[in-house]
């Protein structure tokens, strides 16, 4: 192996023509300058230098190796400042997941931070899941970081190996058809909030759209319904919020939705806020080990700032 830093003084001895010179740029004394090269002619098994009078100057083979030392010291040249980087947390190729309505607002949001800013060159990938396949993706080493919810109502184990941060909280809210089919309800806007309290109750003999069976979201309504005392007669399902907004505008039945989920309020709907609250919690979730990379460490700081305008209630101070 050869040892690059006589690579170094080989280099400097081509670039500055006298062992002197390279001496005073090294702060070595010219006869250790001279020792050094003479100890990697022994390890490469060549002549590298020869005297001219009272100049040393470099053979062929001095010169072509110099040659391949100055890439090879430019190579680690760039490798120190890159690893000063990813110290730095400013470089590195990361995969985060998260559900729909967090990469629509918090990953996007995040997104053109990263892309506007000029000092760091993070390489983000994101995929879209649900949960429980991004916790899956984790353990699998497919993502490296990925946005998870859980509820109020459903709380959420997670697997060995796995840590999370919290991010921040939202409400659900119930939504119903202003007038006609799907019971009381009046005029609410999701940006200011809705109208409410409603009591789960007096929906038991309405009809309702419900997430996809086997997931979290639908839980949380079987769940919130049972503690009214009753079970939901569900006549549609959609992981979709948007699609179970729709529905309920047009009166098929009513919902309950997340606020994160709503883009766009369908003329005729009616949000209500719930005398049993129900909240769903927003978290980062990531290999254990991982929350120690640097890059990670960057993301979750640039999330939890982009989180803070969409999630209405604050995580809890560690």
């Amino acid at each position: 192996m050869i040892d690059v830093r006589k690579m170094r003084l080989l280099s400097a001895l081509q670039r500055l023509g006298t062992i002197a010179a390279v001496a005073e740029e090294v702060h070595l004394s010219a006869p250790g300058v001279s020792m050094q090269l003479t100890a990697l002619e022994k390890e490469v098994g060549l002549r590298l230098t020869e005297r001219r009078g009272r100049r040393v100057v470099l053979t062929a083979a001095g010169h072509t190796l110099a040659s391949h030392g100055h890439d090879i010291l430019d190579r680690l040249s760039l490798v120190e400042l890159e690893l000063d980087s990813l110290r730095a947390g400013t470089v590195g190729r990361y995969t985060l997941t998260a559900f729909p309505s967090a990469a629509r607002t918090i990953v996007a949001d995040a997104y053109r931070r990263l892309l506007a800013y000029d000092g760091a060159a993070l390489d983000l990938s994101l995929a879209t899941a649900e949960p429980d396949e991004a916790l899956t993706a984790l353990l699998s080493g497919l993502a490296d970081l990925a946005i998870i919810h859980s509820y109020s109502n459903v709380p959420r184990d997670l697997p060995d190996g796995i840590a999370h941060r919290p991010l921040g909280g939202e409400p659900v809210w119930l939504a119903t058809r202003t007038t006609g089919p799907g019971g009381p309800g009046g005029s609410a806007n999701p940006i200011t909030g809705p109208s409410g309290p409603a009591d789960l109750a007096d929906y038991a003999t309405a009809s309702w759209i419900a997430p996809a069976s086997g997931f979290t979201c639908f839980d949380m309504m079987e769940r919130a319904c049972g503690l009214a005392g009753f079970r939901p007669r569900i006549v549609a399902e959609s992981l979709d919020f948007a699609v179970q907004l729709e529905l309920v505008a047009a009166g098929v039945g009513v919902a309950l939705v997340p606020a994160l989920t709503i883009d766009h309020l369908p003329a005729g709907v009616s949000l209500s806020a719930l005398t049993t609250p129900v909240q769903r919690s927003l978290h980062l979730a990531a290999r254990t080990p991982d929350f120690a990379d640097p890059g990670i460490r960057t993301l979750v700081g640039l999330l939890e700032d982009t989180a803070t305008a969409h999630l209405p209630v604050r995580p809890l101070p560690a």
